[in-house]
């Protein structure tokens, strides 16, 4: 077996990154170990020395009041492993991503606030940071979730066969997406593409509603489950949830927005595409509007 030792830098980051996709967060040790026989030998001890802490906890009481004893104060705690992973940040890092999304005054400025934001977890995994490409001057928004593996790998929004089928879906409806606005609701692809949790996505609220509000769309096509429920404030799902103009508010920007299923999903349930279409002219023909 090959050891860390013996890979060059370049060979270790890559492994690094192979495990961080496959959703690995804990490493294990070079030789295996018989976590049973452990457990079995460390309760076969607990069982040994048990009599003797009650006997000695019992002779090293000491008198507080007639008739009533108190034991010595027990050792202070060990302090926290060092290699422990770091908790979720907390509500110090969403005001962070707060102040550093309110004060960049250009969708380049918060490109470079985002890129160097350290508050959120996922980016300690995530190779890319995903942030919005296209043109904001069409002031047409797309907006899917979380980036995926291949987004994570290309460095943009909807790449891979997910990206492909994006492209078609626009160019059924006039669009080419270099033409308009792409990002994702959270900047960095979380471990394993399991869903955000409710803490990385409040710290990256602020970097999505502040690209909405810089860009200024004058409508917004949502992609997903996760991207839906995440503007809309709701539970439901997609299919609930598409098909719907509402308005979202992004500062102190307004915009309609509708949502539709994911070209992923559409991937997997390809009946699913007639529901997409419908959205996508209700789309069409709102821009068409002005």
């Amino acid at each position: 077996m090959i050891s860390a030792r013996d890979m060059t830098p370049a060979e270790l980051a890559a492994l690094l990154h192979f495990h961080a996709e496959a959703g690995v967060e804990w490493l294990v040790e070079d030789e295996p170990v018989d976590r049973i026989a452990e457990f079995a030998e460390q309760r076969a001890a607990r069982e040994v020395r048990a009599p003797a802490a009650i006997a000695m906890a019992q002779a090293t009481t000491v008198q507080t009041s007639p008739g009533r004893t108190r034991p010595e104060a027990p050792p202070p705690p060990r302090p926290a492993s060092p290699s422990a992973l770091p908790a979720i940040p907390d509500e110090h890092a969403i005001t962070e991503a707060r102040f550093a999304a309110e004060s960049a005054r250009s969708l380049a400025e918060l490109k470079t606030a985002v890129e160097a934001f350290g508050g959120c977890n996922l980016k300690t995994s995530a190779r890319s940071t995903i942030f919005a490409a296209g043109d904001p001057s069409s002031r047409i928004m797309v907006i899917g979730p979380m980036p995926s593996a291949d987004d994570d790998r290309e460095g943009i929004a909807f790449s891979g066969r997910a990206g492909l089928l994006l492209d078609r879906m626009l160019g059924a409806i006039g669009l080419k997406r270099e033409a308009i606005l792409i990002t994702t609701v959270i900047p960095w692809r979380p471990p394993g593409d399991r869903a955000p949790s409710v803490p990385e996505a409040a710290i990256c609220r602020p970097f999505i509603e502040r690209q909405v509000e810089l860009a200024e769309p004058k409508a917004v096509l949502l992609f997903g489950n996760f991207t839906a429920r995440f503007f809309f404030g709701e539970t439901g799902t997609i299919h609930a949830l598409r098909g719907q103009w509402r308005d979202i508010a992004c500062g102190n920007h307004a915009v309609p927005a509708i949502a539709t299923l994911h070209p992923q999903e559409l991937l997997t349930a390809p009946a699913s595409k007639a529901l997409a279409w419908r959205d996508l002219q209700a789309f069409a023909a709102h821009l068409a509007k002005g």
